[in-house]
């Protein structure tokens, strides 16, 4: 059985990859902080089985870290954990630098020192995949595409703390020999995705009456990628990708962020029709926009695509169909997740 030390577990993409590698007979130890986006009812699927092992603690303590590594002796780790919502990152810059950044380069470090205690084979098998983002090539015009090959940009404190994870990962390789990944993926839409982000607060406030808010004039275009496909690419990353090499992952799903509500809209009215028969595209309000909104984002994914024969299974229709059946079907869960902390508030106005 293997053996992987993930990071950031009970958060949204790291507990859906979480969940799928223990029922692949994967065993997982799972180091979450559990700050306000993480959540153990996510993994309560996983209640007493002997190949999930959780613990409460944070990538930034060397210690915990180097006895987690020496005890269970991963012949990976899959790095999660960060903070990643851009709003949050505009009214609180320090925490993901905090996070993003010092994190990471402590997780590198206790990384490096375990893989160079290793031997042989176990030495020559073990990788680090670091889990980013498509936000650090910063933005797109009308055409064109991110490549591995696109330079970083990032125009968010959020997208800026992940670039500088993702250049501490290279550094690493080239500066220690550590065996390192890196995967860019695009927006992730789901199960288990905390109510902050677009697809889940739309879901929230559209079932509630509210105003659905669109940012600006609502045509910022992002590439979709489910869930459940970006944990099938990170899996074969880890499985045969080329040491060094960096992998952008995207769902070949482009949309305006207009359409995605509208989308998710049509899906609610069809299954909980409103009492006063009105579409719920009626509360669709457009606010003042975010500061520093990139107009638009889309993955070239040709090489995971052509090196590893990964592709998205996943239409954006399919997609968007069982997340908000996922919702709908699961209000505890979200319930229990929003907690008093957060309401559903628009945060990151300042400019």
């Amino acid at each position: 059985m293997q053996t992987w030390l993930v990071t950031g577990g009970a958060g949204f993409i790291g507990g859906n990859f979480v969940l799928d590698a223990v029922r692949r007979g994967v065993k997982v130890v799972n180091l979450d902080a559990l700050t306000y986006a993480g959540n153990l009812d996510t993994l309560s699927p996983l209640d007493g089985e002997a190949g999930h092992v959780f613990v409460h603690g944070d990538i930034g303590d060397a210690a915990l870290v180097a006895r987690l590594l020496a005890e269970h002796r991963p012949c990976a780790i899959v790095n999660f954990a960060a903070e990643s919502h851009v709003d949050r990152s505009i009214d609180g810059p320090a925490a993901f630098v905090q996070t993003n950044v010092v994190g990471t380069l402590a997780l590198l470090e206790s990384a490096r020192d375990y893989w160079r205690s290793l031997e042989g084979e176990a030495r020559d098998g073990f990788r680090f995949l670091h889990v980013s983002t498509d936000e650090v090539y910063g933005s797109l015009g009308d055409t064109g595409k991110f490549t591995e090959a696109t330079p970083f940009a990032p125009n968010s404190p959020y997208s800026a703390s992940k670039a500088a994870s993702d250049h501490l990962v290279r550094a690493f390789h080239h500066t220690y020999g550590l065996p390192v990944l890196t995967t860019n993926c695009s927006n992730n839409y789901g199960p288990y995705q905390f109510p902050e982000k677009l697809v889940p607060l739309v879901i929230q406030k559209a079932m509630a009456g509210d105003p659905l808010p669109v940012y600006g004039d609502g045509l910022n275009v992002r590439d979709w990628l489910f869930v459940t496909d970006h944990c099938a690419a990170i899996r074969r990353v880890l499985e045969a990708g080329r040491v060094g090499e960096t992998y952008n992952v995207g769902g070949d799903a482009e949309r305006e962020n207009l359409n995605v509500v509208k989308t998710i809209c049509a899906l609610i009215d069809a299954r909980r029709p409103r009492a006063d028969g009105l579409p719920r595209e009626s509360q669709i309000s457009f606010v003042k926009d975010r500061p520093g909104h990139d107009r638009r984002y889309a993955i070239d994914a040709g090489k995971i695509q052509g090196e590893l024969g990964w592709q998205p299974t996943v239409s954006f229709e399919q997609g968007m169909a069982a997340t908000v059946d996922w919702y709908l079907a699961n209000g505890d869960w979200v319930g229990r997740v929003l907690d008093g902390s957060y309401r559903l508030e628009r945060i990151g106005q300042e400019s």
